[in-house]
């Protein structure tokens, strides 16, 4: 097997001209023949440069728009052919077929089209088919072809060149050839997953997910496990579109959490000023205030002990009032729509902590789909883009949610969709007082619930829990009316849950027994 293969003929055809003319001419400069098509070879003339046109190798002229150019033997015959083997080198004679030892190709811009959204025709037009057959065959036959998508990997291979008198080494050769053929199932996966959402079809016979990377990551979950950051391309804005101000890499464990933070908040979007703050996935407290600094202060009185070192996201650009209150406790992250001027600078003074702008709030309405993997396999479903209003309840006790306790009864709804289930949250006044999560019993997440707002009274000096006076949410129906017997006994005056439990009868009784007010929802918020 060859290691060393010198770089003689380069077919270059690319979209994206970025760093294309520096490339070419440093190609020339070893004495590599230029081939090339269209737009490309035309910025390569003007710049001076001698190119050939691949239709002068294939001898057949560019047709119907440019759709055929390339698919044809003198192309795919010069990038497939083993240059060790005498029958290849035979037919190459024979059919006059001259070897291609570099392609340079990066493919018609699909992603950023669909992602500017544009129109069917536009969308099928700009699906790349001559350029994905190219950097399959020059990748399968990297033994002997260097093949290049991507104009970050110019400088590697100039340095190859410079190091190997113009050739390049077959290590080099394979983790391009790694690199093409990840770039053509990413990019066959982002036309099949569009074409997908065009037919309305929800269950594909295939289902492909792809990333590009942004980040290896110092480690995973743990620091035993190896992990990797990768952007899908979709642009919805949060931690994988953010600009970071500050701070040190983001780990594993950083993105995933502040994932959950801004999707929180976002539930907010155009309301008034919300915080959230996010402790290993969950919240630990979210809270809506006149100001974006009272929203803060009232999310972190809920649990301050959790709220240590976790993810704040806000929904508002950060002020420098919130940045004064934040930095008094060590947290990792900030996320935000944008940051003041005097925000940053406050948060300067802390170099650890990281600040993140997105530029705006996720659409908690949009659709899309989330998957988990499973042992063989993965799950597949669409994004909880589930919400409510007041006209979708149903109450079912004698007495109704006044006006107040219905305002916080659809706080602690928005909220419990983001809390691991088993999830109850207690709220009052437009602020989480109490967060049960992850637990196998749902009378357990009430009362841990309500015994952390306990302890939170008397860290605030408090004569009566937080909550008393609350309303609460319950992410799936009570079961049992334990349950509800023990969220009327820490002070609850009203609940919200989807119902739908074989005891709504014995439920609902014990609700009115206390003269609690209930809705039902008809919507389930799991979120294991």
């Amino acid at each position: 097997m060859p290691n060393l293969v010198p770089i003689g003929r380069a077919l270059i055809s690319v979209s994206d001209k970025s760093g294309l003319l520096d490339l070419a001419r440093a190609l020339a400069g070893y004495g590599v023949e230029l081939i090339s098509t269209g737009g490309t070879s035309g910025m390569l003339r003007a710049a001076g440069l001698e190119v050939r046109d691949v239709s002068d190798v294939t001898g057949f002229p560019e047709m119907m728009d440019g759709r055929v150019k390339t698919l044809h033997p003198n192309v795919h015959g010069a990038l497939l052919a083993l240059r060790d083997d005498d029958e290849h080198l035979l037919a190459m004679a024979a059919h006059g077929i001259e070897p291609i030892d570099l392609l340079v190709v990066n493919l018609y811009p699909f992603e950023e089209t669909v992602a500017k959204g544009a129109d069917h025709a536009t969308c099928i037009e700009n699906i790349d088919i001559g350029g994905p057959a190219m950097i399959r065959a020059a990748s399968k036959n990297h033994r002997f072809v260097t093949v290049v998508t991507d104009p970050a990997d110019y400088p590697a291979l100039l340095d190859q060149m410079r190091a190997h008198d113009g050739a390049t080494t077959m290590a080099f050769r394979q983790k391009l050839a790694l690199n093409a053929f990840s770039r053509t199932a990413a990019y066959d996966t982002a036309v099949s997953t569009w074409l997908a959402g065009e037919i309305k079809e929800p269950t594909p016979r295939y289902r492909s997910f792809a990333g590009k990377l942004a980040q290896p990551l110092r480690y995973g979950e743990n620091p035993h496990q190896t992990a990797a950051f990768y952007v899908d391309g979709t642009r919805r804005p949060g931690v994988a579109t953010a600009r970071q101000w500050q701070g040190k890499e983001l780990s594993y464990n950083n993105i995933n959490d502040t994932d959950a933070a801004f999707e929180l908040v976002a539930e907010f979007a155009g309301d008034a000023p919300a915080c959230a703050i996010i402790k290993h996935a969950n919240p630990c407290g979210v809270a809506r205030g006149d100001t974006l600094a009272e929203a803060y202060v009232r999310a972190y009185q809920c649990d301050q002990t959790s709220a240590f070192g976790g993810i704040i996201a806000l929904n508002q650009v950060l002020d420098g009032a919130t940045a004064e209150e934040i930095v008094k406790i060590f947290t990792e992250v900030v996320i935000a729509p944008d940051a003041s001027d005097e925000a940053k600078a406050i948060f300067a003074t802390k170099k650890n902590l990281r600040l993140l702008t997105t530029g705006a709030l996720p659409d908690p309405k949009a659709k899309g789909l989330a998957f988990k993997q499973v042992a063989g396999g993965f799950l597949v479903q669409d994004r909880d883009a589930g919400r409510i209003s007041a006209h979708d309840l149903k109450v079912v006790t004698k007495r109704a949610p006044n006006p107040a306790e219905l305002k916080d009864l659809l706080f602690a709804w928005t909220v419990a969709k983001h809390v691991k289930s088993n999830a109850i949250i207690y709220v009052k006044d437009g602020a989480t007082v109490g967060i049960g999560a992850g637990q196998m019993s749902r009378v357990d997440s009430t009362r841990i619930a309500a015994t952390k707002a306990r302890d939170m009274a008397e860290v605030l000096g408090l004569a009566s829990p937080l909550t008393q006076g609350s309303v609460v949410a319950s992410d799936a129906f009570f079961p049992f009316a334990d349950g509800l017997i023990t969220a009327a006994e820490a002070g609850a005056t009203a609940i919200i849950q989807p119902g739908g439990s074989m005891r709504d009868d014995e439920v609902i009784a014990a609700a009115d027994e206390r003269g609690l007010a209930m809705v039902f929802t008809g919507q389930r918020h799991f979120r294991h």
